[in-house]
């Protein structure tokens, strides 16, 4: 049996970061139609596009938990994790995060819906990352493959139905 988690609400610093980021189309869409400037309709048009490749390719819609897989669901495509390379999985708050990870870059898509792609962390190394808020997330640990940093909402029923199918695969 599955269960689906949708991606956490974004948190305050990213809901305000996406509000922000998402002026900069308009602000050059209304550039473009008052100066017919060729800058500010190509600028306007790929800012339009890679918000789209964003939304539709980068930013998980939710997450699907079934006996031998977690599939993390994207508008136009699926990744699949194997349960049986998930050798740890639990809850961290930023503190323990600092701590365990020590300080990271990202590598990828970061403040227009949350932060998508890739950290590369102090303690860890490259650390693959699906987060729409940054106070607590699941660390899910494997044996192949990078960890993996999520926000599903309700984190620990999401951590408990994990540890549940993990364990009966």
């Amino acid at each position: 049996m599955s269960r689906s988690f949708p991606l956490a609400p974004m948190s305050t610093l990213i809901r305000g970061l996406t509000l922000a980021l998402l002026g900069l189309p308009v602000a050059f869409g209304i550039w473009a139609l008052l100066s017919h400037n060729a800058i500010a309709i190509f600028t306007t048009l790929l800012l339009g596009g890679l918000y789209g490749v964003v939304w539709l390719g980068c930013r998980p819609s939710h997450f699907i938990i079934s006996p031998h897989t977690l599939k993390i669901v994207f508008p136009v495509w699926q990744r699949r994790v194997s349960l049986h390379t998930v050798t740890d999985v639990r809850i961290l708050d930023q503190n323990a995060f600092n701590q365990e990870f020590g300080w990271a870059i990202r590598i990828g898509v970061g403040g227009l819906w949350g932060g998508f792609g890739w950290l590369w962390t102090q303690r860890r190394g490259f650390v693959e990352f699906y987060v729409s808020q940054t106070d607590r997330l699941v660390v899910l640990d494997r044996s192949v493959g990078n960890t993996l940093l999520i926000t599903p909402e309700s984190l620990e029923q999401f951590v408990q139905t994990l540890q549940e199918n993990r364990f009966s695969a």
